[in-house]
């Protein structure tokens, strides 16, 4: 076996594989098909601090090379996370856990780390700056420097664990945002989201998702996670865990010697639910044919 152990900061994995937010749900629903305790980590579903409903169907259409979804952020809230999500995976003894937090106020997602901070089950935070910020009319956090800065402070302040802030390629100057973020407090940085996009339904003649706009997953996106991915890599130091489109064992290869030290896989979870564990072994493999370390996984000159 390679040695596949990963150091992201203070977040200690047994592998560079995670499972990506919304994509993995909260780890047991995927049971059947794969043994958890392989995995590095698996970033759980949003949580907000009450239950929201979501979005009004439909929520998901296929693309040429990719998804799109507008979910809403759909959860039961954070009492229904500590009372029976994280307890179910108290077993899984090898497994790291991510809660993702995506309030739509500073306030809200103080609290939610707050909460969270107490959570022994928790090993680390991942927080979606890409959420509209209800309070400043709906734009996404990360299009204000100051308020992103502001966010992440505070959410430092409340929780003491490992810190993912988790970055959107859709803003104008995405190393700027890595820098903020990271004097702001993030330990680990994310990247990327899904990338806003659109369709129409050509038979009525109206927007497909209810909402308009819905996320762009899947390997379409790829070569943009990639050039976000090196661009930031480029500029600091400090664990990036590399996610989008990331379907085959060359697409983790790729990610990691662009800049990445780990890999989140998600639209492939839902057409492949052992994708994780698969990548894994084949991660493993690769790196024992060629004889090479994860360490050794740079790009080249």
């Amino acid at each position: 076996m390679a040695e596949l152990k990963t150091k992201l900061g203070r977040l200690e994995l047994q592998n560079p594989i995670v499972t990506a937010s919304g994509t993995f749900g909260y780890g047991t629903e995927f049971t059947d098909f794969v043994d958890l305790d392989r995995i590095g980590a698996i970033t759980l579903k949003s949580v907000t601090m009450e239950a929201k409903i979501g979005n009004i169907p439909p929520r998901i259409a296929e693309t040429p090379s990719g998804m799109m979804n507008s979910i809403g952020l759909e959860n039961n809230g954070i009492q229904d996370l500590i009372k029976r999500r994280l307890p179910a995976l108290e077993g899984y003894k090898n497994l790291k856990v991510i809660a993702n937090i995506a309030g739509h106020s500073i306030e809200e997602n103080i609290e939610c780390a707050r909460i969270l901070e107490k959570e022994k089950r928790v090993d680390a935070l991942e927080l979606n700056i890409s959420c509209p910020n209800v309070a400043a009319g709906g734009l996404s956090f990360c299009f204000d420097l100051p308020v992103v800065e502001k966010l992440i402070s505070k959410v430092r302040d409340e929780y003491s664990g490992p810190l993912i802030v988790k970055l959107s390629a859709s803003v104008p100057d995405i190393v700027k945002l890595a820098e903020v973020s990271i004097k702001a407090g993030a330990e680990i940085l994310s990247l990327i989201n899904t990338i806003p996009a659109m369709e129409v339904d050509i038979t009525s003649r109206k927007l497909f998702f209810k909402r308009g706009v819905a996320g762009l997953s899947g390997p379409a996106i790829r070569p943009i996670a990639l050039k976000a991915i090196y661009d930031v890599a480029s500029h600091f130091k400090i664990p990036i865990i590399g996610i989008g489109g990331v379907s085959s064992i060359e697409d983790v290869l790729k990610f990691l010697i662009i800049g990445a030290d780990a890999v989140s896989i998600g639209m492939m979870n839902f057409i492949n639910p052992k994708i994780a564990e698969t990548l894994i072994d084949e991660l493993d493999e690769y790196l024992n044919t060629n004889k090479l370390t994860l360490a050794e996984l740079t790009l080249q000159s």
